[in-house]
């Protein structure tokens, strides 16, 4: 949780927070998911080029105090003077990722997601234990036997119901670099011995859209309400974007101008 008064405290929960980001999308099946994150990401790049100008404000406010180890107060200073530098130089290439996330906003804002014709659906994955016999019957080159028990854990509609209510519904079936794929009609084996899973995925066909065809959305034109579609994506990225004016002390705005951190 923020604490709004320990800056180094603050700083290390950021940095842990986009690690967890950058885990959290090594693979995104919902691209519906990519216009919010963006704009999630624009809010922070906002955030952060502000942070590293007060940080560089900071640095020529203290200058004062800055010395080498051999108490080398000219060479302290000197430094201090750099790494302001340094972050304003910093603060400038934030700003232009923001230009370019900006600009990955407002093409993602324009987009309506396609559902892909055909899906995969969770039959059933297991692990450890579990899953060691039927890795067993795979490297004994036993696939059919080791599909036909997987199998009796598919239900047809009770399992895909349950899969979609889950989340477990996928463009292809997940893999990592120890995992192989085996295909038997609508079925996808998924197994790795290294990490000791196996999973089944059967194919799914989403539901044609129930409206008439002249209702339908077309990929060659708007679809229908698109103008409330869009005022409300614009809201949303407003909202994301907030209305441009950042709270800085009059200290460090102060330092900002004799210093030449202004942009």
């Amino acid at each position: 949780m923020p604490t709004f008064y320990d800056p180094s405290a603050d700083a290390e929960e950021a940095r842990q927070a986009l690690r967890d980001l950058a885990h959290a999308i090594i693979r995104i099946d919902n691209p519906d998911e990519l216009y919010g994150i963006v704009g999630e990401l624009l809010g922070a790049a906002r955030s952060l080029e502000q942070v590293l100008i007060q940080i560089g404000g900071a640095s020529l406010t203290h200058q004062d105090r800055a010395a080498h180890d051999d108490g080398d107060s000219n060479l302290g200073a000197a430094d201090a003077w750099a790494a302001a530098d340094a972050l304003r130089q910093a603060a400038g290439h934030v700003s232009a990722a923001e230009t370019a996330l900006d600009q990955a906003s407002g093409h993602l804002g324009r987009i309506a997601w396609q559902t892909p014709k055909r899906q995969w659906v969770t039959v059933v994955f297991l692990e450890g234990n579990e899953a060691g016999q039927l890795l067993d019957l795979i490297h004994r080159g036993d696939i059919d036997d080791a599909l036909t028990q997987l199998r009796g854990f598919d239900y047809g509609d009770e399992t895909t119901s349950a899969a979609l209510a889950n989340g477990h519904v996928y463009d292809e079936p997940p893999t990592d670099e120890f995992s192989q794929r085996l295909d038997d009609d609508d079925y996808a084996l998924i197994y790795s011995h290294a990490l000791e899973h196996v999973g089944l995925y059967r194919a799914y066909t989403p539901p044609a859209d129930p409206r008439p065809a002249g209702d339908a959305p077309q990929l060659t034109g708007p679809a229908p309400d698109a103008e409330a579609v869009r005022r409300a994506l614009d809201e949303r990225r407003d909202r994301v974007r907030g209305d441009g004016s950042w709270f800085t002390p009059d200290r460090i705005a102060e330092v900002r101008r004799n210093r030449g951190l202004e942009r």
